[in-house]
């Protein structure tokens, strides 16, 4: 989801803006950059940041200057970590940005909500799996993926409508009516895309997923 800068009153650009450098600025500090001194994990650093481009161009604009797509970033978040994730988001968010496809305004808005919050929720539910639930294959693809796709976006739509509501930016007839209605034909792409996908790259692919192992989701199970 992206929203338009002309939405927001200054202060909320402000605040949103302080929020993305203090997330940014711990981000680059824990960032896994030893990974991506491999040339090979680069050409796949960079290929997921123009996945979430393209996928990010698959849009709906549901209302003047509230625009829908699916989000990726549990994919991404699950295949570098929460730092480069941050770094692949924010990067792939600059393409759309100078594509025209939003303006600059609804910049810091925007990665806040769907940069940085989907990939702090997915490393949350990835730190409680990991302590709490046993370390299986299917268990990390249906909890880490598909269901922390659907927890994102439940999360999203929930701050999304309440902030628009309740800063008078709409009506909640206008959401109810143009958004809510339709959540259900989102939610479930969203859980199968990233369910799909995780499936895949751990089963080809190990290699590429940082947060996932044979030794411990597979290896005498």
């Amino acid at each position: 989801m992206e929203l338009s800068g002309s939405l927001f009153h200054p202060f909320w650009q402000v605040l949103f803006a302080g929020l993305f450098f203090f997330a940014l600025w711990y981000a680059l500090r824990w960032a896994n950059w030893q990974r991506l001194k491999e040339k090979s994990q680069q050409h796949v650093f960079f290929g997921a940041v123009v996945f979430l481009f393209f996928l990010w161009n698959l849009r709906v604009e549901l209302l003047p200057g509230f625009y829908w797509h699916l989000s990726g970033m549990v994919i991404v978040t699950l295949m570098f970590g929460w730092s480069l994730a941050m770094v692949a988001g924010s990067l792939a968010l600059a393409g759309i940005m100078l594509a025209g496809l939003n303006d600059w305004g609804g910049w810091f808005p925007s990665v806040v909500l769907s940069v940085l919050m989907p990939a702090s929720i997915t490393q949350v539910v990835l730190g409680i799996v990991r302590v709490y639930v046993p370390k299986h294959f299917f268990v990390y693809v249906l909890v880490n993926a598909f269901l922390a796709g659907g927890l994102v976006f439940v999360v999203m739509a929930s701050l999304i409508t309440s902030g628009l509501v309740l800063l008078d930016v709409y009506s909640w007839w206008d959401l109810k009516h143009n958004f809510l209605n339709v959540t259900p034909m989102m939610f479930f792409p969203e859980c199968m895309l990233n369910g799909w996908i995780i499936a895949m790259l751990v089963g080809f692919k190990p290699q590429w997923v940082g947060t996932f192992s044979d030794e411990e989701y597979l290896q005498g199970k």
